[in-house]
């Protein structure tokens, strides 16, 4: 992934904010290099890692919904839907629906689990100066997740060293200088 970012979709009510989200869903929106990974893959990954039968969604706020851009990523989710369903003799309560349009959940919500570290993300921001550039930021996704605890300091570290060769040394140097 390229980066994330939490907002609000699949919904109609205009402006949707986290206290007044009218009929949208809490979403994760991501971009992704499809030369590195496939839609298909994202699809399978989502299918084989989210329990879309938890059964205790606050209305729609926090609904199981799959949102698609084109026609392939349709087909992609519902192929692997369906392997899934076949796979675990269980129905999926996911709702697959087009993304019509996305709106971006207020600061606070971005990065949410990072931010619990104030002292990594203060040296952070002196790196990432705008909301923006922080939000958006590759490395920040993948912080936010590793202290979530998806992944190592060391693979994060060897995954930089395949990203932009001028700029992988400054990004260790900054991961190295971060106080958990």
């Amino acid at each position: 992934m390229i980066r994330t970012r939490v907002g609000y979709a699949g919904g109609t009510t205009p402006s949707p904010t986290y206290k007044q989200m009218g009929d949208h869903t809490e979403c994760l929106q991501i971009d992704y290099d499809p030369t590195l990974i496939t839609f298909d893959d994202i699809a399978r990954h989502f299918w084989s890692s989210h329990n879309s039968n938890r059964g205790n969604y606050k209305g729609r706020q926090y609904l199981s919904v799959f949102l698609y851009q084109d026609i392939d990523q349709k087909d992609a989710i519902e192929k692997n839907k369906t392997e899934i369903q076949t796979k675990n003799s269980q129905l999926i309560g996911t709702e697959i629906a087009p993304l019509v349009h996305f709106t971006l959940a207020e600061e606070k919500h971005q990065k949410y689990y990072l931010k619990r570290y104030s002292n990594a993300t203060q040296k952070l921001r002196e790196h990432f100066l705008t909301e923006e550039a922080f939000t958006d930021a590759t490395l920040v996704a993948r912080l936010n997740s590793f202290v979530k605890g998806y992944g190592t300091l060391s693979s994060l570290k060897e995954e930089i060293m395949h990203w932009d060769k001028e700029e992988a040394g400054k990004i260790i140097s900054l991961v190295d200088a971060l106080k958990w």
